[in-house]
């Protein structure tokens, strides 16, 4: 048997917290000396020790932790557990990252107010384009919320369309549905060679023509396409129009080094 400091030592855990487990009845020990009042452990209750700080790791608090000790659960069913908190946990430092990318951009956007941007606005029509696509919902507008959204989207939209051996003909065009509960319904497409066949899983839409748009390029990740907005934003009050809708993006090079994707804004204008 072993003290309940050497017990500690081989679970890795404090002895404050071992006898925390024991006031409350989650992991007593083998054995409590009567006169003395020393707690002694067996090497077998390591296996309940380490499911309880695995259970309490993944944010279950000690009642549910016990709750679900009781149930017998299995290494197997634990391991799932694990498995989804970690995709949780993934997905969490993601939209953590995405925010700080989000908020780095705004402050370079303050710190260049006033400053001569180089981004071109150009004005010209949009023909209507028949594009094979996927569509999911995001939370807002903002881009740590879409940025999550869209990526994966097109990604699978790409596999899909890959299996049918669907070719492309065209960029990918993002575009994008305000929604009455605050939400923003993302579209992801791609033109094609030819319609996909029935079963592919993806829906053919036509992208109605703009006649009049302000397009602007914006060469950098997207995190930072805020400032492209404002500028266009700019242009557009400047010359005596309003916008309409959301803008389209169409991603002309999207390599892996994201500080090299350039993308065209097409925002729909009319006269104010």
């Amino acid at each position: 048997m072993f003290s309940i400091g050497d017990f500690a030592r081989m679970g890795l855990v404090s002895v404050r917290m071992l006898r925390h487990y024991d006031a409350i009845g989650l992991l007593r020990p083998a054995r409590v000396d009567p006169v003395t009042g020393y707690r002694s452990y067996h090497a077998a209750q390591l296996a309940r020790l380490n499911r309880i700080v695995a259970l309490k790791d993944l944010g279950f608090t000690l009642e549910q932790v016990a709750a679900i000790l009781d149930d017998k659960i299995s290494a197997e069913e634990l391991h799932g557990m694990v498995r989804l908190r970690r995709a949780q946990l993934e997905a969490q430092i993601d939209a953590d990252l995405a925010r700080l990318r989000g908020v780095e951009a705004r402050l370079r956007m303050i710190e260049t107010e006033g400053a001569l941007q180089s981004v071109e606005v150009v004005v010209k029509t949009v023909p209507p384009v028949r594009v094979a696509g996927l569509s999911a919902t995001a939370r807002s507008y903002e881009t740590e919320d879409v940025g999550p959204v869209i990526g994966p989207l097109f990604q699978e939209l790409c596999r899909r369309l890959d299996e049918r051996g669907v070719g492309l003909a065209g960029p990918g065009i993002a575009d994008y549905e305000q929604q009455d509960d605050g939400t923003v319904l993302i579209h992801a497409g791609f033109p094609v060679a030819a319609e996909p066949p029935r079963g592919a899983g993806v829906e053919m839409r036509t992208l109605p023509m703009i006649r009049t748009a302000a397009t602007a390029i914006h060469r950098g990740p997207m995190e930072e396409v805020g400032q492209t907005f404002q500028t266009l934003a700019h242009w557009i009050e400047d010359n005596g129009y309003r916008s309409v809708g959301l803008a389209r993006e169409v991603s002309l090079h999207c390599p892996p080094d994201r500080a090299q994707w350039v993308h065209e804004l097409q925002i729909e204008i009319v006269k104010a």
